[in-house]
């Protein structure tokens, strides 16, 4: 159910690529957006893991480092049926956790110091099988291809701004142009495949919770991280990139909104995602 949320959030995208470069620019119009944000993205996910690290300013550890907690992680992704991920720590106080990697052969899950402080062993799992369990759906580049979608939209509805100061636009018969409805479209079209955009994040963060119950077998253990997380992220900010913020297990900023706000949350509310732990059966 979940891929067929983002399949058809995908494909949303896409109809609006597709649509609004061919009322701005036809066909050229929508293909050179769509190359100009590709370009960019995909130059992001192939460097993610050196990047995101960076971000957190976290340290590739190896089995001598950390024993206990690279055992934990060979173990789960053995569960997974994965490859041995990179194993990361970053000195973050406030507990929380994030994997980053082009694919399952080059991932990397990292823990923040705080979360190896804060969680017991049962929890600690559940999080890094959340983590593994993004690894295995390939959400780094399901993230990739909606921000690619996404940037050539904005790229796009820039593109009309400037058309309608210098006055209309060259694939189109300028006497067709309603300079209002240009406008409101340049405005509209961003805000949507943006709310679309962090739609597909926060179901990636469904998928990849289910797919942490069934590796662990114990949903509950991922729910009361969770609520450990959560609670302790409000008293312990964390000084990181917001790019690199919709990475981690649970928001590591401030703010998320609700009603119409929540539309804009990079993650679903953690009383959502431990409701829908609690319903599964595993």
């Amino acid at each position: 159910m979940q891929t067929m949320k983002v399949f058809a959030m995908m494909a949303g995208l896409t109809l609006l690529v597709v649509g609004i470069g061919s009322y701005f620019g036809g066909s050229s119009g929508a293909v050179f957006a769509f190359i100009m944000a590709a370009v960019m993205n995909f130059g992001m996910y192939w460097f993610s893991d050196r990047a995101v690290l960076s971000m957190y300013r976290a340290r590739i550890i190896g089995a001598q480092d950390a024993p206990e907690l690279y055992a934990m992680v060979d173990r789960l992704r053995q569960r997974a049926g994965l490859p041995m991920p990179t194993v990361a720590i970053a000195p973050s106080e406030q507990p929380n956790a994030f994997a980053t990697g082009r694919n399952p052969e080059h991932a990397v899950v990292c823990m923040t110091a705080g979360i190896l402080r804060a969680l017991p062993p049962r929890e600690l799992e559940g999080v890094i099988a959340h983590e593994l369990g993004h690894v295995r759906h390939r959400h780094m580049l399901v993230g990739t291809l909606a921000a690619t979608m996404a940037g050539a939209i904005a790229m796009l509805a820039s593109i009309a701004r400037w058309g309608l100061i210098l006055g209309g636009f060259g694939g189109r018969d300028s006497r067709d142009d309603n300079p209002l409805g240009i406008l409101i479209l340049a405005i509209v079209a961003p805000l949507a495949a943006t709310i679309i955009h962090l739609a597909i994040s926060r179901q990636n963060e469904f998928q990849a919770d289910a797919a942490a119950a069934r590796i662990t077998g114990d949903p509950m253990g991922l729910a009361s991280a969770l609520q450990r997380i959560e609670a302790q992220a409000q008293r312990l900010p964390m000084a990181v990139n917001p790019a690199a913020a919709q990475l981690a297990i649970i928001n590591p900023l401030k703010g998320g909104g609700q009603g119409l706000m929540s539309l804009f949350r990079t993650h679903p509310s953690t009383e959502e995602r431990v409701a829908r732990l609690q319903a599964l059966r595993v």
